[in-house]
């Protein structure tokens, strides 16, 4: 059984508390949205855990180790296996939980490229998602000194979904796009 949206947007009103955050988790649920419609996945399953997926930030940015671990003992018997398993291998790098699925791909490229768009739009005069294009991002993408947090490689995990930069920065903004007043950009 899966939570519905509603349930998973107030676990994430419960544990986070800095308003960046909740914007950057409601980016990462469209971009996740959007994926799955390109890539005829499931919608809300994707959403959903783009939408969790850092709920446990703000306790473990002191001990990153832990960044998923936590979450799921939050979550624990609400979300499915393979939602478990997206989240601790969004930090697969701490948590050594591989990516191993189109879901997991998914959530490591859509978390990165929030990031380096919403950077893109804060550069522009207008401070606007609608003024940005995806050729901006893909020259900025190239730009190793331009928004140093996002990284590059993981945006690239786009590629075993089957999709392309181009295809992705143009997927990710149009989602972004499509919630501008919610990010207020």
């Amino acid at each position: 059984m899966m939570i519905s949206r509603e349930e998973a947007f107030n676990i994430v009103k419960e544990n986070i508390k800095d308003e960046r955050l909740i914007k950057h988790v409601l980016a990462v649920e469209a971009i996740m949205r959007e994926v799955a419609n390109v890539i005829k996945e499931d919608e809300n399953l994707f959403g959903i855990v783009g939408l969790l997926h850092d709920i446990d930030f703000e306790n473990t940015k002191e001990n990153p180790e832990l960044h998923g671990k936590v979450a799921i003992e939050i979550l624990d018997d609400l979300i499915s296996d393979e939602v478990k398993h997206a989240i601790l291998a969004h930090n697969f790098e701490r948590t050594k939980i591989e990516p191993n699925s189109k879901l997991d791909y998914a959530l490591i490229a859509s978390d990165s490229i929030s990031g380096l768009i919403i950077a893109c739009a804060l550069i522009l005069p207008s401070k606007k998602l609608e003024d940005v294009t995806p050729n901006f991002i893909a020259n900025r993408f190239k730009q190793k000194d331009f928004a140093r947090n996002c990284k590059r490689e993981r945006i690239l995990f786009c590629r075993m979904l089957g999709l392309s930069e181009q295809e992705f920065f143009e997927i990710s903004l149009r989602a972004l796009k499509k919630i501008s007043s919610k990010l207020m950009l």
